[in-house]
């Protein structure tokens, strides 16, 4: 891996099965005030292509000495120097570009680097009980199941908007895979930070390539693969919702919903660390409420809370807010003025542009109240703390709930937790006090990455 510090910009190759790459005329990387920090090689399509025949024909990692590898690779990511950037000066060139908090940063450092070491673990837990690891377990003579993989090369067209967006692909490479990471334009240092340990730690380069491309090569990137993941908007998830090969993870509409045998001020902290932690960028973030009855003394509460957060630079060890090019803010204010027409708003009806004066701003936190749980504002999804509330009644039943990551259920009511648990459009639902942003190692995100990845094969062996 080659990262090359210099009196200005550091470069950023591209890690491709032969090793590092580096393009004569590469992009720039900017930070928020828009000062160009880094340089990143884009390959052509004709690259993307020649690396994903060499992962096809590579061997898988082997699973002997693998929670080893592992746990080396999730040490070098959290502690090394990789390519000549030390953890701490990763961590501020991904504050400064991403716009995310830097106490943010830190964190999805720990927690990236301890998903790191438990990803085949992980990966294990969505095995079904009934399907072997593989050829060698001796059930298999008498008829049995066995694990095996729907394709050799997984795809990852990653974003930029959180860190942690990374730890999801490692399961596939436990699980046999042969992986082409396509890093974000806007945060690129987190997969090239990643890669570089595993690489360092035992996975050859021929197993993993880290390949950095504008949207034509990343077409191609998709096609070339036998399976792959996309993350964006809406018209991305259309684009692909019906090709069995991809799997697009669009937006969240993470949502809370308070019934009225619950007392909605026991859980204030959790409802607006919900909606705030992480900056609110996050596709776990809470970004509808509903409430049965009145929502407005909710909606005062959250507005209150949120109210108080400071606006600072995201390398401020006291920032809580993302931050984003000044013009970039004024974007984002002026749809969320649109949108939000005919709502109250309890916090940022005034704007929500904070100008640091370097030609960045902060996004300020909103919180804006709808007349009815249908309201289409709920489908509404910002990268910052903005959430709508909402009225619910029983005879809105679950339909303002459904297409939806993570569902928070403030409730003491068993039957219609039953009903949520069946819905096939909510993935997750947390009862009782608990963040909506909540992970965990083993527990499944958008469902098991493995049940796209694998599928149980019958199989009867030598007696």
């Amino acid at each position: 891996m080659t990262v090359v510090k210099a009196d200005g910009p550091v470069y950023l190759d591209a890690l491709g099965p032969n090793g590092p790459y580096r393009t004569r005329v590469p992009s720039s990387v900017t930070d928020v005030s828009g000062t160009e920090v880094a340089r990143l090689s884009l390959v052509p399509p004709v690259y993307v292509d020649r690396a994903l025949a060499v992962l096809r024909k590579a061997e898988a990692v082997p699973t002997a000495g693998m929670d080893t590898l592992l746990e080396a690779a999730a040490e070098e990511f959290a502690t090394g120097t990789i390519g000549g950037l030390g953890v701490r000066e990763y961590e501020h060139l991904v504050s400064r570009t991403s716009g995310s908090p830097l106490t943010v940063v830190r964190t999805a450092t720990r927690d990236t680097a301890r998903f790191v070491s438990l990803a085949r673990a992980s990966a294990d837990r969505g095995r079904p009980r009934g399907a072997a690891r593989d050829s060698g377990d001796p059930a298999l003579g008498s008829g049995h199941a066995v694990w095996a993989r729907r394709g050799e090369v997984f795809a990852v067209n990653a974003s930029g908007n959180h860190p942690g967006v990374h730890r999801l692909w490692l399961e596939a490479l436990t699980l046999g895979y042969r992986v082409a990471v396509r890093p974000s334009r806007r945060e690129p240092f987190t997969p090239h930070r990643l890669v570089g340990a595993l690489h360092r730690a035992g996975v050859r380069e021929d197993q993993l390539v880290l390949l950095p491309t504008d949207r034509q090569a990343a077409g191609a990137l998709i096609r070339g693969a036998d399976r792959a993941v996309v993350y964006g908007g809406d018209d991305l998830v259309a684009r692909y919702a019906h090709d069995a090969r991809v799997l697009p993870q669009g937006p969240g509409r993470t949502k809370i919903l308070v019934t009225a045998d619950t007392e909605w001020r026991e859980y204030l902290d959790t409802i607006v660390d919900s909606v705030a932690d992480e900056g609110g960028t996050a596709c776990v973030n809470a970004t509808a409420v509903l409430v049965e009855g009145d929502p407005a003394p909710l909606a005062e509460a959250v507005a209150d809370r949120l109210s108080r957060l400071p606006g600072l630079p995201p390398q401020d060890t006291r920032a809580v807010l993302p931050v984003c090019p000044l013009d970039r803010a004024r974007a984002l204010d002026s749809y969320l003025q649109k949108v939000a027409a005919g709502t109250r708003a309890w916090l940022g009806g005034d704007g929500i542009v904070d100008d640091l004066g370097d030609g960045s701003a902060v996004l300020r936190p909103a919180v804006h109240q709808v007349d009815h749980a249908g309201a289409p504002q709920l489908r509404a999804e910002l990268p910052f703390p903005c959430v709508w509330i909402a009225p619910w009644n029983r005879s809105d039943g679950i339909a303002p709930l459904r297409e939806t990551l993570v569902l928070s259920f403030l409730s003491r009511d068993h039957a219609l937790l039953d009903t949520l648990l069946a819905e096939p459009t909510i993935a997750n639902v947390y009862a009782g006090d608990r963040p909506t942003h909540w992970m965990a190692p083993g527990v499944p995100h958008d469902s098991y990455l493995s049940d796209f990845l694998m599928r149980s094969k019958a199989v009867v062996g030598f007696e």
